[in-house]
């Protein structure tokens, strides 16, 4: 069994896997103060919660978008389980043939998410992760990495929303029923929910326009669920995309050292 922790810049998923399933996985608030020894004590109770025994990992991998936090949780994992920890960075073998202005600068999630998207079907594939910035990337038909957009999120949006004006309050991120709404709450919700699917209908379609060519859509991200089922284009929806390539990545890497 493995331990795949994906550092996003609002939430951490840690999942335990064994020969490529997901057995248990959890969700924690990506903290930058948190120390060493708390992150390894919600580490601890996580998995007795699950009951599973901390001494039982072969290994562990880390894909991260908050640099200070890469390293606590690399050594809080090593006090909870006694194993070392890849990190998906420079130097880790990733099969990827990136075609943009400085391959150095593509964050570890969008190398994960690649990884995945290519062992799940075949290019050209379009992969939309809504964190917390959503990100729009396309693998072309030989299964490049020939890059993409970053749009702001819709939590980042509506809290501009509702802080920058006096009278639009804070709303959950849920689809009311209609488009046409027909109060505030609703019509902010309106705007947030079927905005960003509009938005990615629209990237899609100019994406595939320069692509030339119609190309598969995948979807992972905490609001991914929300969003893309409003979409007018197929998209495959796999919110374990990344402790996939995850797994993917630690497989790959592993075999390579032990030859």
């Amino acid at each position: 069994m493995i331990l795949a922790i994906d550092v996003g810049n609002t939430h951490s998923v840690f999942g335990c896997i064994e020969k490529g399933e997901i057995l248990h996985q959890a969700r924690l608030t990506t903290d930058k103060k948190r120390t060493t020894y708390e992150y390894a004590a919600n580490m601890q109770d996580m998995l007795s919660f699950f009951g599973v025994d901390a001494g039982g990992f072969e290994g562990a991998i880390i894909s991260s978008v908050v640099g200070p936090v890469t390293e606590t949780l690399v050594q809080a994992v090593k006090l909870v389980t006694g194993v070392d920890t890849m990190v998906v960075g420079k130097g880790l073998k990733t099969g990827l043939d990136i075609r943009i202005d400085d391959p150095g600068t593509v964050g570890a999630d969008l190398v994960v998410g690649a990884v995945a998207a290519l062992k799940m079907c075949k290019p050209p594939v379009i992969m939309v992760d809504m964190g917390t910035a959503p990100t729009i990337f396309v693998l072309d038909a030989k299964g490049r990495f020939i890059g993409g957009a970053i749009a702001p999120g819709l939590g980042i949006s509506m809290n501009a929303l509702s802080g920058g004006t006096a009278a639009l309050p804070q709303v959950a991120l849920t689809a009311p029923e209609k488009c046409i709404s027909t109060n505030t709450v609703t019509c902010m919700q309106s705007g947030a929910i079927y905005g960003s699917a509009a938005m990615i209908d629209g990237m899609i379609d100019r994406m595939e326009e320069e692509l030339g060519q119609k190309a598969t859509v995948v979807a992972t991200g905490g609001l991914a669920g929300c969003v893309t089922p409003l979409c007018k284009h197929e998209i495959i929806w796999d919110d374990d995309m990344l402790l996939d390539g995850l797994y993917i990545l630690w497989e790959k890497n592993n075999k390579s050292r032990k030859k």
